[in-house]
């Protein structure tokens, strides 16, 4: 017979694998949207180095974005409450080129 405990109606099984588990580090997100799609760029910058790449790329219905400020906001207070205020240093502007600009 088999160990594994009965499905819930509705649950879903998500899986992890162990690259993915390691996670990318990234101190830069841009984001831009359209009508249709929130898109979030996890970007790596390092001090001296005048070049940064995209490191992960996340597009997001504009629900799922709204549903994802929500849960951050939800993490960030619950941080918050058991390790103190988040201080939020800031940071000089930072010009962005994602390359060439086109013009229509």
């Amino acid at each position: 017979m088999d160990n594994q405990k009965p499905k819930k109606e509705g649950q879903l099984n998500i899986e992890l694998d162990d690259k993915t588990a390691e996670g990318i580090y990234s101190n830069l997100a841009i984001i831009n949207h359209s009508v249709s799609e929130f898109i979030v760029d996890f970007i790596s910058i390092m001090p001296g180095q005048p070049k940064a790449k995209v490191k992960s790329r996340i597009i997001l219905t504009p629900q799922h974005a709204k549903r994802l400020v929500k849960a951050l906001a939800e993490n960030v207070n619950r941080f918050e409450q058991s390790h103190g205020e988040i201080k939020d240093y800031e940071q000089p502007p930072m010009p962005i080129n994602f390359g060439p600009t086109g013009e229509a």
